[in-house]
């Protein structure tokens, strides 16, 4: 049983990894701000939610868990909030989003 936990466990952790790290190289990869904006709430929402996810499973059912799940439900509440406040900051701001025309990116292929 101890063994399906740690599996269980540790391939939502790894998975949640990897989410913020591409959510991370996104923000260094894409090239205006809604998009980078974007890069950051998704994959940082879905991999902070199964990071927390796996340590519940990790710590099985006592305190500490419903602290975490307290944490996660702060974070699924407060980010995409952040993030919409942010983007409605950058628009009310006249921060205008890079947009492609597809005549230039068909002549350049």
């Amino acid at each position: 049983m101890q063994l399906l936990t740690d599996i269980i466990s540790w391939t939502t952790i790894l998975g949640g990894s990897f989410f913020v790290i591409t959510g991370g190289i996104g923000i260094l990869r894409l090239p205006d701000f809604f998009t980078r904006l974007h890069a950051v709430s998704m994959p940082d929402t879905l991999g902070v939610g199964l990071i927390v996810i796996g340590l519940v499973v990790q710590t099985g059912f006592s305190l500490t868990s419903v602290k975490l799940i307290m944490i996660l439900l702060f974070m699924l509440f407060t980010g995409p909030a952040a993030t919409h406040a942010l983007a409605k900051a950058a628009i009310h701001g006249k921060l205008e989003p890079l947009l492609f025309n597809k005549e230039e990116s068909s002549s350049s292929s």
